[in-house]
């Protein structure tokens, strides 16, 4: 079965290799030949940004400036697209998916998480915009020029978006790029869901309910979401599945409950597929993209209807990028 998938990091892998050829990665959790084995229909491909200290983990002496870390990332992927044009394409758009899909290709969509290199500046935002990113995750895990991150302190997490941000988030809708709130405050998340005048995601996030991680989604915030007609990419991560956040585990039958939690709180078009692929760690029943069919399979198992199924593995995000990207 097809599936577009709304986060992965594993561009962040190649990076210091701008030549790196993504057809095999034995290391990575996604690669090209894995998605075409697995029947990717289109992966979202992060340009996460390297938080301090994380430059030694790639084995790199010095800090990375951002716009020199987006400018290689963005290098490695569009030269993948010309070496690879037979299997995959890149994506803007609803209109080039589906032209791709008719020619046989997958399509890459091109993301940053941590909108902080934008710094204040529109013209920055539209440069990405240029630059073909079509989804900012806003924050990350630190205060921005957008607004406030998750976290363990209420006073944090109670905080809004900035006036940048604000003004941000209404350019965002007017150019056509998907505003994620992933890694946002929860306050952040309000303020999104009263401006957003289209669709905006929570690309790799889960149910609070069932993993008190702060990362993950409040039923309040599913049931928004749901009626913004937006869509949760379910993460793959241990820490955002299990109810025990340092449980290492990641299992298909997790993946299905926080499923089912979406769409009782949120109704089936709530949710959809936000792997964290090469961001996350752990015992991993899933650990790779050629093995997502496993999850297809146990969702059958549990009753989850195929017409069910189809919308929760591509046909909902696909309705997003069809309403909110230009």
């Amino acid at each position: 079965m097809k599936f577009i998938d709304m986060h992965c990091d594993t561009l962040m892998t190649t990076f210091g290799h701008p030549d790196t050829d993504m057809m095999h990665l034995p290391k990575a959790m996604v690669d090209l030949a894995r998605m075409k084995e697995g029947g990717q229909l289109a992966q979202f491909f992060a340009m996460f940004l390297l938080p301090a200290g994380a430059e030694k983990m790639l084995g790199l002496s010095e800090p990375v400036d951002d716009d020199d870390y987006i400018n290689q990332l963005h290098h490695t992927l569009m030269h993948n697209i010309e070496q690879h044009s037979d299997i995959i394409a890149f994506a803007k758009n609803a209109d080039d998916l589906e032209q791709n899909e008719k020619a046989g290709k997958m399509s890459a969509f091109l993301t940053i998480e941590d909108g902080r290199s934008v710094n204040g500046s529109m013209e920055k935002l539209e440069h990405y915009y240029n630059m073909g990113v079509r989804l900012i995750s806003l924050t990350w895990n630190f205060p921005n020029c957008f607004g406030s991150p998750n976290s363990k302190d209420p006073a944090v997490m109670s905080q809004g978006l900035t006036d940048f941000g604000k003004e941000a988030v209404v350019r965002m809708n007017e150019l056509g790029m998907l505003v994620d709130v992933s890694h946002l405050s929860d306050g952040g998340f309000m303020d999104v869901a009263k401006l957003c005048t289209k669709p905006f995601v929570a690309s790799h996030s889960n149910c609070r309910a069932l993993s008190p991680h702060q990362r993950n989604m409040t039923d309040e915030m599913i049931k928004i979401l749901g009626e913004k007609g937006g869509v949760a990419g379910i993460n793959f991560g241990p820490e955002f599945l299990n109810e025990d956040v340092e449980c290492k585990d990641s299992t298909a039958a997790l993946m299905v409950k926080h499923i089912k939690h979406f769409i009782d709180i949120g109704g089936t078009e709530c949710v959809g597929l936000g792997s964290d692929f090469d961001g996350i760690a752990g015992n991993m029943e899933i650990g790779s993209c050629d093995k997502m069919p496993i999850l297809f399979d146990l969702l059958h198992k549990e009753g989850i209807s195929d017409d069910q199924i189809e919308k929760i593995v591509w046909k909902n995000t696909l309705r997003v990028i069809r309403e909110s990207m230009k």
